[in-house]
């Protein structure tokens, strides 16, 4: 589903971002990227879709090269939700913003309230379709965001730190619904359990590359490859054991 081969990048008057990243999505997958602060995690996400194009090396997303020729295709099957919400929802209401994606599809009215209902609700999120976005909790908005996305029905669902100010119980919900959702998920979080735990494969960038690939449980399970990046999380089971 998605391919990432060599992949570089440089912000402008900034050292480089990506330094050769590869990566392999298969269809159907959920793979998490993990990786501290600055490893690139973002920046590799915002090509999947176009946002950025490549500097260097190549995308492929379904048999089709992400570029400026391609954008309309790629994105009718690349759903990106950005880590900061407000870069997302740029309508007065709510359901203006989940409508607009189905709409660009031109779907019917009833089809699009349908999907707009569905998404609002996957999100807990029930009755919000008149509510100003402006007026909402970060994380109300951080779910609305999420809800507009699924609301177009991507092949490929990528997610941008999605358990960012989430109570617990959004989390689990969360968690529930990528693990049920019918495409590719791709999503890198610093919240390194709740991604594994809807995930079946991980991946761990450093410095612009991707440092490893695998199973979650060979890549969570080590730690050397962990503590090196900067994600060793296994302080956390000792947390609970204490607890315990």
């Amino acid at each position: 589903m998605l391919s990432i081969n060599e992949l570089q990048y440089a912000y402008a008057g900034a050292q480089p971002a990506l330094r050769g990243a590869t990566l392999q999505v298969r269809a159907g997958g959920r793979l998490a990227l993990l990786g501290a602060s600055g490893a690139g995690k973002s920046t590799l996400l915002l090509h999947t879709n176009g946002v950025l194009l490549p500097q260097s090396g190549q995308v492929m997303v379904g048999g089709i090269q992400v570029a400026k020729e391609t954008l309309r295709q790629v994105r009718q099957q690349v759903g990106l939700v950005f880590q900061d919400p407000d870069d997302q929802l740029f309508h007065l209401t709510v359901g203006e913003d989940v409508a607009f994606g189905p709409r660009n599809f031109g779907l019917s009215e009833d089809a699009v309230q349908q999907r707009v209902r569905e998404a609002l609700a996957a999100m807990r999120l029930d009755g919000f379709e008149e509510r100003i976005n402006q007026q909402l909790s970060f994380g109300e908005r951080r779910r609305a965001s999420l809800a507009t996305v699924l609301a177009m029905r991507p092949a490929l669902l990528v997610l941008d730190e999605p358990f960012a100010n989430l109570d617990p119980q959004m989390v689990q919900s969360l968690i529930e619904l990528l693990r049920a959702f019918p495409g590719t998920v791709l999503l890198a979080s610093q919240d390194i359990v709740p991604a594994l735990a809807c995930c079946d494969e991980a991946a761990v960038m450093e410095k612009g590359r991707v440092a490893a690939q695998g199973s979650v449980r060979e890549v969570a399970g080590d730690r050397d490859l962990l503590r090196r990046c900067g994600v060793d999380f296994w302080y956390l089971a000792e947390i609970l054991d204490g607890l315990r």
